[in-house]
């Protein structure tokens, strides 16, 4: 038996720890780090009620595969959970937490993407109890199944390859979901930013105030043009230090306004300001580009996380803003990029979402969303915990 086994085997780690196995994916060059054995039972009667738990008792274990040596601050980590009170009344298939730098998220939609992949791929009723129940659609070659996220069900559409009487995902088509209900919480809502707050660039430009939307995909977000934080053609590259600056400041100043999130039907556990998105000019306009003119947009949420995907649940909520504002209408696609997928030199892009990860949004009568992306294997991995100083990870 060599060291690999041994480790697996738990040999190499401290007592009271388990060892974590996971599956490790990307979304767009964005990392998805899912469990599938070894994680404790999570107490609880509904998925919010076990991520409280989760947060409250169990929280070194998300800080040991989140966060450095085995992690990064922008690491990210999605824990199945076959039972939840949906799936018990049939309502979904299985449940999830997402979690981050900073704690767990109530949506992820380049989780999804690579969960669904997963979901159909593994033939391990443990890891996926209701795996045989998923839907089949062999005029389509799809499966479709529902997962239960912190913010609600998300339906989700994986493309299908055959081989005999097995079926694995095709890495080569867009998986899509459909997002929870999506919408504009507020729009045109001026910040003033007080002097001590304001950001190098914001100065320059003369501001003393900003103008930001407010949108909900999953989770909440302000969506902001570039311009009102005094700069210029992000999709052509910027000092992302200094855009982190500015953002920092900027969800410091609105997350403190309570009242925006709130009165929406939604938990209380989900009314709180996730992320900040800075967009292009072209996301005002009717249409937004479609499929051909790719909105660019850079996501900091968490601990000012940088996600290196277009955000799927913030294209759900960019979706919905436009709707709100007239400028898109049901059915319409548009093509959204992160900065990676909107550098032309990177190989094998493609207007549907390719390998180079942009994402696609489409509004959905029933304020809902369909996003649409792919996203591949990387590894698999075990985790375990050998030293105390190393056990509850750290960032540097």
């Amino acid at each position: 038996m060599d060291v690999f086994e041994r480790i697996s085997l738990g040999e190499y780690s401290l007592e009271q720890t388990s060892v974590i196995s996971a599956v490790e994916m990307h979304t767009g060059g964005e990392p998805t780090r899912i469990v599938v054995r070894g994680y404790p039972h999570l107490e609880g009667d509904t998925l919010l009620e076990k991520r409280a738990y989760a947060r409250e008792k169990l929280d070194e274990i998300r800080r040991r595969l989140m966060l450095e040596p085995r992690g990064h601050k922008e690491m990210y980590g999605a824990i199945l959970v076959p039972e939840t009170e949906r799936t018990r009344i049939g309502e979904a298939d299985v449940g999830v937490l997402f979690c981050h730098n900073e704690g767990y998220s109530t949506m992820c939609g380049h989780a999804t993407l690579a969960l669904g992949r997963l979901l159909v791929d593994t033939e391990d009723e443990q890891v996926f109890p209701r795996r045989r129940q998923i839907h089949f659609d062999g005029s389509n070659d799809e499966c479709r199944l529902r997962l239960h996220a912190p913010c609600g069900v998300v339906e989700v559409t994986v493309p299908i390859i055959r081989q005999g009487n097995r079926v694995r995902s095709d890495p080569g088509r867009n998986v899509r979901f459909v997002s929870v209900r999506s919408f504009a919480a507020a729009v045109d809502v001026t910040v003033e930013v007080p002097e001590e707050l304001r950001w190098p660039e914001l100065q320059k430009a003369g501001k003393h105030a900003v103008k930001v939307d407010i949108a909900y995909g999953g989770a909440f977000y302000v969506i902001v043009q570039e311009k009102e934080l005094g700069f210029e053609h992000v999709r052509n590259g910027v000092d992302l230090k200094r855009l982190d600056a500015a953002t920092a400041a900027l969800k410091r100043l609105v997350g403190a306004r309570k009242d925006l999130f709130r009165g929406h039907g939604l938990e209380a556990e989900l009314e709180y300001l996730y992320g900040v998105i800075v967009v292009d000019e072209g996301e005002g306009q009717v249409g937004l580009g479609g499929l051909d003119d790719g909105r660019v947009g850079v996501c900091f949420f968490a601990d000012q996380q940088i996600d290196r995907s277009p955000t799927g649940s913030g294209v759900s909520a960019r979706v919905a803003l436009a709707r709100a504002k007239g400028l898109l209408g049901d059915g319409e696609r548009v093509r959204f990029d992160s900065l990676l997928s909107a550098d032309a030199t990177r190989p094998d892009g493609d207007v549907e979402g390719g390998a180079a990860g942009a994402f696609v949004g489409s509004a959905v009568p029933g304020g809902r969303v369909v996003v649409e992306g792919r996203a591949f294997y990387t590894g698999a991995s075990v985790f375990v915990a050998e030293d105390a100083f190393s056990r509850g990870g750290f960032l540097v």
